[in-house]
């Protein structure tokens, strides 16, 4: 979650390749997300008659109950998880007002781009597994789940998700830049939330860092109206001593 390293923008992928809905993986990967999956989510995928809606759920489920890496470090036990995150991203990417920009396709991208997270984790740019692995525990998770549990119900569902995914990935279209830039722009908020919640004893101001990689208009004036808010609150904190 700390914004502290900038990631390069992937190459472009093509989502009607088929092996991206092989989940199938190499004899040299380590880790895949097979051996990462609940309990629970195994029984069901392992019944005579698979239950993929309850075990896709489950799956969804972890992403309920993970608390974001980020705030973790920072001692923070009492936090948002990675769907309390997500969700707000959604709802954001509702509010957008450019006529270019296909809100419900924002909307759609918002509650998958941190799926895999919930086989994978929440992975931070200081964690020693490094960019490169991330990206594929991440793409090979989303190919397992939307492959082998979405898709025996919903291939449609397995499908949009996968690109919806891969969209966001590699900044493919206007909406996948929006919810970037929204990503970037709901975390200013939270770390504003924190500080204000601990009265300004918590300082999350190298977060504050992501708004130079925020490039849409509209999410710049979001961005910017809120760095004024917080700079007026901790000099009014200045003032109370």
């Amino acid at each position: 979650m700390s914004p502290s390293v900038i990631v390069s923008r992937p190459s472009a992928v093509d989502v009607t390749d088929p092996q991206l809905f092989d989940s199938t993986p190499s004899s040299n990967e380590i880790w895949c997300p097979q051996d990462h999956i609940p309990k629970e989510v195994s029984a069901l995928l392992n019944e005579k008659h698979p239950n993929y809606m309850l075990a896709f759920m489950n799956v969804i489920h972890q992403l309920k109950i993970q608390k974001r890496t980020g705030w973790l470090d920072y001692g923070m036990t009492e936090c948002e998880s990675i769907a309390d995150h997500m969700y707000r991203m959604s709802i954001l990417s509702m509010l957008i007002t450019n006529t270019k920009v296909n809100r419900d396709k924002c909307v759609r991208i918002a509650l998958v781009h941190d799926m895999a997270e919930a086989l994978v984790g929440d992975i931070t740019p200081v964690n020693p597994i490094g960019k490169d692995e991330k990206h594929r525990r991440e793409m090979e998770t989303m190919k397992y789940v939307c492959n082998e549990i979405v898709k025996p119900m919903s291939p449609l569902g397995a499908q949009e998700m996968l690109e919806d995914f891969i969209s966001y990935d590699t900044i493919g279209s206007l909406e996948a830049r929006y919810v970037k830039d929204i990503d970037k722009y709901e975390l200013l908020v939270q770390c504003f939330e924190y500080e204000k919640l601990h009265n300004g004893k918590l300082n999350f101001q190298e977060f504050f860092i992501a708004r130079q990689w925020i490039e849409t208009e509209e999410v710049s004036k979001w961005a910017d109206d809120l760095i004024e808010l917080r700079k007026q609150f901790f000099e009014s904190l200045k003032e109370d001593i």
